[in-house]
């Protein structure tokens, strides 16, 4: 397989730019990989295809407001910082992209107070955007962690061309969040609203969760042409006890087990063992999933619609079958579906 097999046009006005108004009426296609049809729904006709005993497994991870903006020392320029990840608790060392990158080097402080109460020195470089940023901040961890949280906006993808407006910090967020440590949200959950949660519920679906820390490698484009050759970026995952001991009870039971979302199905195709068994997990993963693929555990998912080329569209095509994910992709655009992470659904059965 090539990166160039998974190419399509996209036409730029169907990146969604909002959410839809309301989580749950999100257009929903519906692939079916026995028969190779489709059909078209809303999000909230998913609790027709599922029954009691069924299972659905959530990323819990929770994206924080990664997104800073600070001012060089002496020259007051405007710099982009991204937090990627807290490298040490102690010494508020993070790693961090910086936009306009040029302008920083090893040595430079950022100043993102007025009353310079939160400054960042810089003491590494990791890549060419890539720095490592140590804070210098008078006060507790908890407190230090609260002025970036105050500071800091919704990371929204840079596709997304308009500023940031206050209802992105609640729908850039799955209505289950509930660890921080994602810098993207894991999106096929975003269309989850508490109304469907209790619909699901009452007709007897088991929820499972796992954690899985969403990177910005997600979002990197694929620079080569062979898929072996590329490295995908490390993510942080949890399983525990209690939620493996679900899933592998609902496998074992032969019941539709459905993983919401490109980022739950790499943690459990990471997590399982040769038996088909998910162990309880902590760790890092960076499986890069494209066809051809043997899946271990869900075998139904929930996505949403991807750009081209991307490792998520590949992901999609080893679960799916590529022929036939290229097909619903030209029917997504025909049709007019809205791509990526504000955008609508995929169920595959």
């Amino acid at each position: 397989m090539k990166t160039s097999d998974f190419n399509f046009d996209l036409p730029a006005e169907l990146l969604a730019e909002h959410p839809s108004e309301h989580r749950d009426e999100a257009r929903l296609m519906v692939l079916n990989r026995k028969t190779e049809t489709i059909e078209h729904k809303l999000f909230k006709d998913v609790v027709d295809y599922f029954d009691e005993k069924d299972l659905f497994i959530f990323n819990n991870t929770k994206v924080f407001p990664a997104r800073l903006y600070g001012n060089k020392e002496k020259t007051g320029a405007k710099i982009e910082v991204f937090l990627l990840r807290e490298l040490d608790k102690e010494t508020r060392v993070w790693d961090v992209l910086v936009d306009p990158a040029r302008k920083i080097r090893i040595g430079n402080k950022l100043f993102f107070t007025e009353d310079e109460s939160l400054v960042a020195e810089v003491i590494d470089n990791t890549t060419s955007r890539g720095r490592t940023l140590r804070f210098l901040f008078d006060g507790s961890y908890e407190e230090f962690r609260a002025k970036l949280k105050e500071l800091g906006e919704t990371p929204l993808p840079k596709y997304i061309k308009r500023a940031v407006e206050p209802e992105d910090a609640e729908r850039y967020q799955t209505i289950y969040a509930k660890i921080e440590g994602a810098v993207a949200a894991p999106t096929a959950g975003l269309h989850f609203s508490k109304h469907l949660m209790k619909r699901l519920e009452i007709k007897g679906i088991d929820f499972a969760e796992i954690t899985l820390h969403v990177g910005l490698g997600t979002f990197n484009p694929i620079e080569v042409e062979d898929l072996s050759k590329h490295k995908m970026e490390s993510e942080e995952v949890f399983i525990d006890d209690k939620n493996a001991e679900i899933i592998n009870k609902a496998v074992d039971a032969n019941r539709r087990v459905c993983a919401v979302g490109t980022t739950t199905m790499r943690a459990l195709e990471t997590s399982v063992s040769s038996n088909k068994k998910i162990s309880a997990f902590h760790g890092w993963t960076n499986k890069f999933i494209y066809p051809p693929h043997d899946f271990g555990v869900a075998n139904t998912m929930i996505t949403n619609f991807h750009t081209p080329k991307s490792t998520l569209i590949m992901m999609i095509a080893a679960f799916a079958g590529r022929d036939f994910v290229m097909h619903a992709y030209e029917e997504a655009v025909k049709e007019k579906y809205k791509f990526y992470s504000y955008g609508d659904a995929m169920l595959i059965l």
